[in-house]
């Protein structure tokens, strides 16, 4: 059964912690589109205590959820548990965006722990914590989080730090300039990223770019490995029957002798 509180309690705080991904949702005012982000980047995000939580924002196409919070403030955060006991978390709160570049992005995200891309700091007051059963969410395997978006992101800001010794004008194929082109306005036009691209901060990161890129195995391996287990399986099978063929074989000519023979023994 659903069960609602008026913060974030200590147990549910431990196991947010523990999750890997996240949702969030939030929509304009009074029409357009409904926004629904699924957010999955290690470490990104943060509870500051039972009313207070935040998130690193992370550079992509559209800058949704930005433009609705810049609006009416609305947004929901959303965990499930894809192992272990089920659950389904929202977090209902008001949130603010503090852009890259500003005092109170720097206040939270220091150089040393900003991740490559990272556009704002979402920070939500959270006046309201449900939980949910979760019977319906299917059970998942964590394997690793994807490196793709941080090496891309890392790619473009080393655009931005080399064109920084030189000169002072915005790196065009650079990370603030796609931020300019990309995600000032959202789909239905609202205002997104109003400073960020104009800062004249530049962008560090914590990416260690030896880091092994996850191995991902493709439908056709593992439909292949299943097939070769089923093999497996198969031939197993045949060997029992066979064996057990044989054990039922002896074990009649066996008791046939023994039958025989106290026959024998009886008419002596």
């Amino acid at each position: 059964m659903a069960k609602s509180y008026n913060e974030i309690p200590e147990s549910l705080i431990e196991w947010i912690k523990k999750q890997h991904m996240f949702w969030v949702a939030s929509a304009p005012n009074p029409e357009g589109h409904v926004n629904l982000s699924p957010k999955g980047t290690a470490d990104s995000f943060h509870v500051v205590d039972s009313h207070r939580v935040w998130y690193q924002d992370m550079t992509g196409s559209g800058v949704e959820t930005i433009s609705h919070i810049r609006e009416n403030g609305r947004i929901t955060i959303l965990f499930t548990a894809l192992e272990g006991p089920p659950r389904i978390l929202r977090l209902f709160g008001i949130g603010t965006v503090y852009e890259f570049g500003t005092q109170e992005y720097e206040s939270l995200i220091s150089p040393e722990n900003r991740k490559p891309g990272s556009r704002a700091a979402i920070v939500i007051d959270v006046y309201q914590c449900q939980t949910s059963c979760g019977y319906a969410v299917p059970i998942y395997d964590f394997v690793s989080h994807r490196t793709q978006l941080l090496r891309m992101a890392d790619m473009f800001e080393s655009r931005d730090r080399a064109s920084a010794i030189t000169s002072p004008e915005i790196n065009q194929n650079g990370l603030k300039s796609y931020w300019a082109q990309k995600n000032s306005r959202s789909i239905d036009g609202l205002p997104g990223l109003l400073t960020a691209f104009e800062s004249k901060v530049t962008p560090v990161n914590n990416f260690d770019k030896e880091v092994q890129r996850p191995k991902l195995q493709h439908s056709s391996s593992l439909l292949r490995k299943e097939s070769t287990l089923g093999q497996g399986s198969g031939a197993s099978l045949a060997i029992g029957f066979v064996l057990g063929v044989l054990v039922a074989s002896t074990l009649f000519y066996v008791l046939s002798v023994a039958e025989k023979f106290d026959v024998l023994t009886t008419r002596a």
